[in-house]
């Protein structure tokens, strides 16, 4: 991914480059981590927009446990930010999938999300055990979830930030989920790709991304930037993508 500062004339706010660092740190320590190849008009690219200018910058990761590892700047010179990430499991390891999104715009950071979600009907025992545990922030506006977001899990964390003590919880929380989802790699051995527990998890995965593309929002500011068939290129292609096991 291009330096922060390419991809849009705008200043980008500094809780989205701590978030943008706290991943790329955490990503770094996983194993066998290898860069993945995307076509060129989808990396990064810039677009005009009713005279405003849309910026998008796109990289991918895979790693020893994980089938993709994704990370998505959105900027435009008005002043929205839209940061968005997602860790997706290999279905044959035991592993929930890691989400965080943050919105922005010139008042305020409007949406900040960040789960472990079950990539089967519940989120494994151990990570139950170890959320539960967990000391979560309590912030002054919480949001509701939207009609499809069943996918997420308990534990989920939707809120909209007010000042800089609860940016500085909301990266906090991302860390601790990270930490969480990281360190229990080492504990957790792969199941066959033809076992019924993989073939179980790939199935939770294409639901996940089958509700994450019913986010008309994300949709509508794709097609008025591009078309409906770029926009489902996009949509099928970069950001949900299905799991295949084979």
């Amino acid at each position: 991914m291009p330096p922060l500062s390419s991809t849009s004339n705008t200043d980008f706010h500094p809780l989205l480059v701590s978030l943008v660092d706290l991943i790329r740190d955490r990503r770094s320590d996983l194993k066998d981590l290898t860069s993945l190849s995307l076509q060129p008009d989808l990396e990064a690219f810039c677009r005009s927009i009713d005279g405003d200018t849309l910026c998008i910058s796109n990289e991918f990761h895979s790693s020893t446990g994980f089938r993709k590892i994704h990370l998505e700047i959105v900027s435009t010179a008005s002043g929205l930010q839209i940061f968005h990430c997602v860790f997706f499991p290999d279905p044959r390891f035991d592993l929930p999938i890691f989400g965080a999104d943050l919105v922005l715009g010139p008042s305020g950071i409007t949406a900040a999300i960040v789960d472990l979600s079950p990539a089967r009907l519940d989120l494994p025992d151990h990570f139950i055990k170890l959320l539960s545990y967990t000391e979560i922030p309590s912030f002054s506006s919480v949001r509701k979830l939207p009609e499809w977001g069943s996918i997420f899990s308990p534990y989920v964390q939707f809120v909209r930030l007010q000042d800089s003590n609860e940016e500085k919880f909301f990266l906090q929380v991302v860390d601790t989920y990270l930490q969480i989802l990281t360190s229990s790699l080492d504990s957790i051995s792969p199941d066959s790709l033809d076992s019924p527990l993989t073939i179980e998890r790939n199935q939770g995965q294409i639901f996940y991304c089958l509700q994450q593309k019913r986010n008309d929002k994300t949709r509508g500011v794709l097609e008025k930037a591009f078309d409906s068939q770029w926009a489902d290129r996009y949509i099928n292609q970069v950001l949900f993508d299905l799991p295949q096991c084979d």
